[in-house]
């Protein structure tokens, strides 16, 4: 492209004023830079845009000709400014999270987020680990909060914050009596446990290693809520993250069975595609989860 903007910033406001001197006011330039500006437009063209008379510089026909799309031209190209300088604001934010952090941390990030920012809106899609990472892998997402570990070449997994698988049991369960569980007490339990795919099954079946194949599973879940019933009836144990668990430890609804010899702990990370451009909105984001973390 032989013309630049600014050149025909310079046109324009010549051809309203009809002199240099307060058309390089008018464009906070110095006169030389704006006569430059114009005989490098005419001259890579090599055209005469302008009668000089004088001080005076009136709009020839070619000038009258062009006048209109110019100003068109330049309108356009103030939109797109003007969208490119929105984008650096904070704005919508696709965000996937597996269900314990969609539950139970992610909403008042969201609330916070929202709060600090008028026009900034956050639409949140809770699933397992593995969906999540497909949907940030596919664009579908912006950013993904997950409870597992995932392994793609397409994927960007950074640590976010610490969290602990808890066991634990109704009240009027045998088990509630035992200051701690030992692996004959993990055997002969029945389990109510998050679905394969989950983080949540991921640690917990790391966790029981050399036992998981002999462990009697009755029931497969893939809601948190789900599996805190079940238990709160009597139909078995159940192992989910503390954070999902601190309100019925605290009303006694269920109790924590401590397992002392069996690593629970685990993190949760950000996923993020390596290839996704990082918008301001998704910056500040991972910057309030950082912040509650």
């Amino acid at each position: 492209m032989k013309y630049t903007l600014r050149q025909l910033e310079v046109f324009l406001a010549t051809a309203r004023s009809e002199n240099i001197t307060r058309a390089a006011e008018d464009l906070s330039m110095s006169q030389s830079s704006a006569s430059g500006a114009l005989r490098d437009l005419e001259s890579q063209f090599d055209v005469q845009l302008f009668d000089r008379m004088g001080k005076r510089l009136q709009l020839n026909e070619l000038g009258r000709l062009i006048r209109l799309r110019v100003a068109s031209l330049l309108d356009e190209a103030r939109e797109l400014e003007g969208a490119l300088a929105r984008h650096a604001e904070v704005g919508h934010v696709k965000v996937g999270a597996t269900l314990t952090i969609g539950n139970y941390l992610a909403v008042p990030i969201m609330a916070q987020f929202m709060a600090e920012n008028d026009n900034a809106n956050v639409s949140l899609e809770v699933a397992n680990t593995r969906t999540i990472g497909q949907k940030v892998a596919d664009f579908e997402l912006d950013v993904g909060l997950v409870e597992g570990e995932l392994h793609s070449p397409e994927l960007e997994v950074t640590p976010w914050r610490g969290d602990n698988l808890v066991v634990f049991c109704a009240p009027d369960h045998p088990f509630a009596r035992k200051s701690q569980l030992t692996d004959e007490d993990l055997l002969s339990a029945t389990w109510i446990l998050r679905e394969s795919g989950s983080g949540t099954r991921q640690t917990f079946d790391r966790a029981m290693h050399g036992l998981v194949p002999d462990m009697d599973v009755l029931l497969e879940l893939q809601h948190t809520e789900a599996i805190k019933r079940a238990v709160t009836t009597g139909m078995g144990v159940g192992c989910l993250s503390e954070v999902a668990l601190r309100d019925a430890f605290d009303r006694g609804s269920l109790v924590h069975l401590p397992v002392p010899h069996r690593d629970l702990s685990r993190r949760f990370y950000f996923i993020l595609h390596r290839q996704k451009y990082r918008s301001a909105g998704i910056e500040r984001w991972l910057e309030l989860c950082r912040e509650k973390g």
